[in-house]
């Protein structure tokens, strides 16, 4: 196939002529094309073209590369290669794209099996647009394809081009290796688009596609969008926000949080509260994630409630509302979400209700990205033995999964290391770390974060605010927004006290599981199977607004006592957890370590409530776990200062093995296993606050 373009170019109407059709396929009869439209595709219908386009969700983006795929394939080009992010976002194109009249597949994770008869489509010239995630581009089996296809490409699209930048809110480090494909793929066009993008990112971005790029940036107000902020609202009271304000906001819509556990806690609530609503979040499989995605775009849910796995790409034009549980990093991430609603309306609702707990969970994920050089050194010594798997760095290194697994890709797009089957190598390419270059994008994240907070507060006019932060050709007080109007919308400033409490009840009602660790890591001296701690309990998980008050209280007080309505909490927790024991437990163990006297404190509680002894059979001699270290680790570390110190008081029957707090769960976990070892039939976990 050919990526020839003479016969598209050499017709001035080619581009008017396929824009045309493709927005009357989409947007019915008598579309309008937008003037910055068709000049987009007018520019990527010349030879060997770098195009960007900076609009706003809705302007029209997709329909530039749609109209520009027509009019190159009616001139004889080959196929378009789209590189797109997510799944969701995927199929939504696919979708589009058979509306505009294009035959379009896709290669990703879930159809494997469907790979090759999608390339043989390509052979024969059956497919016009071919969708792939840039991880396909580091993936061993599509890069034994990439050439031939890079050969009869003729439009290169790069959705979500922001994502390409460092200073990007949602970089990714897959993404660049878009920079060695569009240099080997010289004949090929290249359009890239993004609706959120400031002057840093577009600037950074044009670079990587070349000199001679043309950008188009337009305004990306939004004058379908409300914003509102509604400050000053505890954990429970933003909750029962949510629960009153649904009764009022039409249509439906998406309920952003900032967690996973928060996802479903919300969902539970207002499930109990009588609402049809649905937790999305990345732990869900991609046939439930599809399921959710084409209820809410149905309308059989009042609302999802999802973290930022449901954002960029989902197509709903007549989303009527987004809330914020919680502030998103930057404001450019939540100008990226709020976009999801009003496209095809002439009125939407975003509201953002601003949490304590943001700037903690801000200063995680701008860390989790920036390479530590440490750790760099530590896996890339490891790898210059031999090739590893990632159980075996893990082990090796002291770090923790999901930072080793970031770190990995970051050093592969790098050229350092390289991955066969399960195995990672070094290649000798050396990794140089740009410090300068890390230490500025952390202070971006500063300067971005301090944004945010000024957004919440309301410092003046909130779209303005979010134009000014993108850098927006034109911004101006938009005249609707809760600063420029003094209105909030419906329950206002504060919800019912009936739905508060409704929401106390509910989240202290929530029983938090533990589950059990299965295997022993790697590297430790026990090994296998886990025989040890039965499935537990505790009171709280992570930032829990029904004892957010209490929590904070204990972790702040310096004196280790537990509030008493944590101690209540506790009795209840056993009460409900009580129908599904086995045996009723025959004694109370205290968990010792650093916080021995609180756990010792809980333990007595128990025991006192449910005539039980305490037994104190396990001895702490050393420091504490180590913190953010892999499990082998913590493990290794447990092993050496944990133990029995008298088998012969160890009760043979069930026992509740209790301690103050929990993160990882591997010191329940030790202890049980100690516990079981000695003889002892089975053991409860019990712990007041799981962290996260």
């Amino acid at each position: 196939m050919s990526g020839d373009r003479t016969s598209v170019t050499s017709s001035p109407d080619a581009a008017e002529a396929h824009l045309a059709a493709v927005l009357e396929r989409l947007a019915g009869e008598g579309a309008v094309a937008r003037g910055d439209q068709l000049d987009a595709v007018r520019a990527v219908l010349e030879p060997a073209s770098r195009v960007l386009v900076v609009q706003a969700t809705g302007w029209g983006k997709s329909a530039v590369y749609w109209a520009a795929t027509s009019a190159l394939r009616a001139g004889g080009a080959g196929p378009t290669l789209i590189v797109s992010p997510l799944l969701a976002l995927m199929r939504d194109q696919v979708a589009a794209a058979t509306t505009a009249g294009l035959r379009a597949a896709t290669v990703n994770s879930t159809n494997l099996d469907e790979w090759d008869s999608v390339f043989a489509s390509i052979d024969a010239d059956e497919i016009d647009v071919l969708l792939v995630s840039p991880e396909r581009l580091g993936n061993q089996r599509f890069a034994a394809r990439l050439g031939a296809l890079l050969d009869a490409v003729g439009l290169i699209v790069i959705d979500e081009a922001h994502c390409i930048s460092d200073w990007g809110f949602d970089f990714r480090p897959d993404y660049q290796r878009l920079a060695r494909v569009l240099a080997s793929t010289p004949h090929a066009a290249v359009l890239a688009t993004t609706a959120t993008a400031n002057e840093r990112v577009t600037a950074d971005v044009a670079t990587q596609l070349g000199e001679h790029t043309v950008t188009f940036r337009g305004t990306l107000a939004r004058t379908s969008l409300t914003l509102s902020v509604v400050p000053a609202l505890s954990p429970l009271e933003r909750y029962a926000w949510v629960a009153d304000a649904l009764a009022t906001l039409p249509g439906s819509g998406i309920v952003y949080v900032l967690t996973v556990a928060e996802a479903e806690r919300l969902a539970g609530f207002l499930v109990d509260a009588g609402y049809d609503v649905a937790a999305y979040t990345g732990a869900l499989d991609a046939d439930r994630r599809i399921e959710i995605e084409d209820r809410l775009r149905r309308d059989e849910v009042k609302a999802v409630v999802a973290t930022s796995a449901l954002g960029m790409g989902y197509d709903k034009p007549d989303l009527a509302f987004c809330v914020h549980l919680g502030s998103p990093s930057t404001p450019v991430a939540y100008y990226q979400q709020v976009g999801r609603a009003g496209r095809s309306l002439d009125h939407a609702e975003a509201v953002l209700l601003p949490a304590e707990a943001d700037e903690r969970i801000w200063e995680y994920f701008a860390t989790a990205s920036i390479p530590d050089p440490t750790h760099v050194a530590a896996v890339l010594a490891v790898l210059a033995d031999s090739p590893r798997s990632v159980i075996d760095l893990e082990t090796a290194t002291g770090i923790r999964r999901g930072r080793l697994d970031a770190l990995l890709k970051l050093l592969a797009v790098a050229g350092a290391v390289e991955r066969s089957g399960s195995a990672w190598s070094a290649t000798g390419v050396p990794y140089v770390h740009d410090a300068e270059k890390w230490s500025a994008l952390r202070r971006v994240r500063e300067v971005e974060a301090d944004t945010m907070r000024r957004y919440a507060r309301g410092d003046g006019c909130l779209m303005e605010f979010l134009q000014h932060s993108l850098d927006d050709p034109a911004p101006q007080p938009c005249g609707r927004c809760s600063v420029c109007t003094g209105m909030l919308p419906e329950p206002g400033a504060r919800p019912s006290a009936d739905r508060i409490e409704h929401a106390r009840r509910y989240v202290r009602g929530a029983d938090v599981v533990i589950e059990p660790r299965k295997r022993w890591p790697a590297g430790v001296a026990r090994r296998g199977a886990i025989v040890g701690a039965a499935e537990g309990r505790a009171v709280a998980f992570g930032d829990d607004p029904g004892w957010s008050t209490e929590l904070s209280g204990w972790a702040s007080s310096g004196s280790g006592q537990v509030p008493s309505a944590l101690l209540d909490g506790v009795v209840e927790t056993l009460r409900r957890w009580r129908p599904v024991w086995r045996e009723r437990p025959v004694a109370v163990v205290p968990l010792p370590g650093p916080e021995h006297r609180s756990s010792r404190e809980v333990a007595e509680h128990v025991a006192a409530i449910g005539r039980l002894p305490v037994v104190d059979v396990l001895d702490w001699t050393g420091g504490a776990a180590p913190g953010d270290s892999a499990s082998a680790a913590v493990v290794g570390h447990l092993e050496s200062v944990l133990r029995v110190s008298d088998p012969d008081a160890v009760p043979s029957g069930p026992v509740l093995l209790v301690g103050a707090t929990m993160r990882t769960g591997w010191a329940h976990t030790v202890g049980a296993a100690l516990l079981r070892e000695a003889g002892c039939s089975e053991v409860l976990p019990l712990a007041v606050h799981r962290l996260p």
